[in-house]
């Protein structure tokens, strides 16, 4: 490649789809979308009416598996065995056979709190934040990353509602208080301990609040944006260089997908909208497909040694 190709394929400019509504599951809190490649399978989950929902992109088949609290997202261990972040709780499950293998308790002392959002990471270590479940304006959230041998680091803490991650490489990832409309870039050591933090990006009352985000091969970030109804697309910079407008008010969450990992399947939430503005996003709730021209990061199952 010389340098002038090299040139070309750095400034690639993005293209993005029509987003589709592939499913009008009509999700209070759609969240925690989570690509598993052997299924072709598309999962997230509705935060308050507690189920876990999957769509198989190429059967088109779809289902609802009810669980007895909320949950904020899972990650994919092997075959059938996930882990659900559930309210106060990580539980190692199969939705098979609904066999509980293991389950961790967190935060005891804050039974107010709930888990939130969560994604393992490139060397297949899970990552999760919390929060107060009220959404009270209290910094009661903190951040967490499980490792393969099951021991929980408490990594950073005084969130009002975390959201994220999206990893750039193993020791550096981004990382969202939804309230603060921050998101922050945060290194860590081998021990978990921060070693430098700065504001990646803040947003304004009108950009609505970042909520999930989600990176691409050529390590763009893409940020869904609870409250105003789009997905924007930002460099290691900070410089904004793409924006996606969706049918939906409350954009929560996306993934990368599909066989080969160019498609982005993005949740929303009807939460604390009115029946006007219901009327006015008609998809809002949905789930939604968009045809890119960037494949995103490969994700990985959570490793637990265990089952490697």
């Amino acid at each position: 490649m010389n340098k002038i190709q090299k040139w070309c394929q750095n400034k690639l400019k993005i293209l993005t789809s029509e987003p589709k509504a592939i499913w009008k599951a009509k999700t209070i809190l759609g969240e925690g979308t989570l690509w598993v490649p052997p299924q072709n399978s598309i999962y997230f989950v509705d935060i308050k009416k507690k189920n876990i929902l999957t769509f198989n992109i190429k059967t088109k088949k779809k289902k609802i598996i009810k669980v007895n609290k909320e949950i904020g997202f899972l990650s994919h261990i092997k075959k059938n065995i996930f882990i659900l972040g559930l309210k106060s709780e990580l539980r190692f499950v199969n939705l098979k056979t609904k066999k509980i293998i293991k389950s961790i308790q967190i935060e005891k002392s804050k039974p107010l709190n709930r888990i939130n959002d969560g994604k393992t990471d490139s060397q297949g270590r899970l990552w999760f934040g919390t929060m107060d479940n009220s959404e009270r304006k209290i910094k009661n959230g903190s951040l967490y990353c499980l490792d393969k041998k099951l021991i929980l680091h408490k990594v950073d803490t005084n969130y009002y509602i975390t959201n994220g991650p999206a990893f750039i490489n193993n020791d550096t990832f981004l990382h969202t208080d939804s309230r603060s409309k921050i998101i922050f870039k945060i290194k860590i050591n081998k021990n978990f301990k921060i070693v430098k933090k700065t504001k990646f990006l803040k947003f304004s009352k009108k950009d609505g609040s970042p909520d999930g985000m989600t990176v691409d091969i050529k390590k763009n970030i893409w940020v869904c944006h609870f409250g105003s109804g789009c997905i924007t697309v930002y460099n290691l910079k900070g410089t904004r260089i793409h924006k996606v407008e969706l049918p939906a008010k409350n954009i929560t969450n996306c993934t990368f997908g599909g066989i080969n990992r160019d498609e982005l399947f993005v949740t929303s939430a009807l939460k604390g909208m009115k029946k006007k503005e219901i009327k006015k996003f008609s998809f809002s709730g949905s789930l939604f497909n968009i045809k890119t021209n960037l494949k995103g990061t490969v994700s990985r199952s959570f490793k637990y040694k265990k089952y490697v």
